[in-house]
């Protein structure tokens, strides 16, 4: 899962980006490598990753990871180049999800590009570069289509649908929130892997006095959050400057510190849980003396499928997959307890695989 951190000047995104991929460096359960200065791989906090490894004794414990980028450069104009928008546009259009920060908080020494704080003013700064980017692609598509539509029913059709899909644009409104209708106008639009069409989580960053509070009586919060709901969105609070200063700390010094702020969780670990509901996504466990090993798959992922995760070979030779709880099998103390008390099921191709499944998988090949 790859996710683009955007967002104007001087609201906190870097600082965001930062102490999330720091975290991920210096934490032995957050292991992080980087990939290019604005590219970072952080693993997914998961508890039962360490007491699965522990059960089974395992040798290594690899967890689930994102890969956050750090979208500079996106300022009014960024479609048209300015602040080396292109360059940073297009990284967008690699990314699964966009997480885009927005300044929540009032300070006279941090100063806003536009210079007063005002959310929604800027998240419209944002979606207007992304609308004017995702009009051009849509205007080549166009010119490209209307010269084979006139004897082609399947290029007429697809006409007809980039016709629709420019006016929503040109409405200001988001491709994401028009309703498509049946699976070609949903296949034409996975093609044209429109800027508006990713999903978004709206990071709000506020001042620490508004952390623990989540947020409530701030009133730029409030304005977020109404508007992530009318576009089908998630909404977070986060503090940047705390997460960075929790990206220095060492486990224990950081499970002390949020409690200190009567915290649950820390901003990372929001992060992560919102993008994996905004993206349909669940893990499943595979364990054992050489590795525990956490995998993301989408909700819905059939057995065989899953398998292919790990190896394309295991689904090709897919015969069974042994499936029990991982609650079920730490209750136990034993996979053979389990397996006694009828715990470990063997299931076929028709299988959904379900969060904390921990399976072994029989193939042949």
């Amino acid at each position: 899962m790859k996710l683009g951190i955007v967002g104007l000047p001087n609201v906190g995104k870097s600082t965001l980006f930062n102490s999330l991929t720091r975290a991920g460096a210096e934490s032995a359960n957050y292991p992080f490598c980087t990939i290019d200065p604005n590219v970072g791989i952080v693993s997914v906090p998961d508890e039962r990753l360490q007491l699965l490894g522990d059960f089974y004794q395992s040798k290594k414990v690899t967890p689930a990871v994102i890969e956050f980028v750090d979208i500079a450069g996106l300022v009014k104009g960024a479609s048209q180049g300015e602040g080396l928008g292109n360059q940073f546009l297009a990284n967008i259009r690699e990314v699964d999800a966009i997480v885009h920060v927005v300044r929540c908080f009032e300070d006279e020494n941090v100063v806003h590009v536009d210079g007063s704080v005002d959310p929604l003013r800027d998240i419209e700064t944002i979606n207007l570069e992304l609308v004017f980017s995702d009009l051009e692609i849509l205007e080549r598509r166009i010119a490209k289509t209307v010269k084979v539509a006139r004897n082609d029913k399947k290029a007429a059709g697809e006409l007809k649908f980039l016709e629709k899909v420019k006016s929503h644009l040109e409405a200001d409104q988001l491709a994401i929130t028009l309703p498509l209708e049946g699976e070609a106008e949903e296949a034409w639009m996975g093609e044209y892997n429109l800027l508006t069409y990713k999903p978004v989580i709206y990071a709000a960053n506020v001042a620490e006095e508004d952390l623990e509070k989540d947020g409530s009586g701030n009133a730029h919060v409030e304005k977020v959050r109404e508007y992530a709901k009318k576009q089908g969105s998630e909404a977070f609070v986060i503090c940047a400057q705390i997460e960075q200063e929790i990206a220095e700390l060492d486990d224990d010094e950081r499970k002390m510190f949020l409690e200190d702020l009567g915290l649950k969780e820390s901003g990372l670990e929001k992060l992560i849980k919102a993008s994996y509901r905004l993206l349909g996504l669940h893990s499943f466990l595979t364990s054992g003396e050489d590795e525990t090993r956490a995998w993301t798959v989408k909700l819905g992922t059939k057995a065989p499928q899953a398998a292919g995760k790990i190896h394309t070979d295991f689904e090709r030779g897919f015969i069974k997959a042994e499936v029990v709880n991982y609650q079920d099998l730490l209750d136990c103390g034993s996979y053979a307890g389990a397996r006694d008390k009828g715990l470990v099921r063997m299931e076929g191709k028709e299988y959904v695989v379900q969060d904390g499944d921990v399976i072994l998988f029989r193939f042949n090949v």
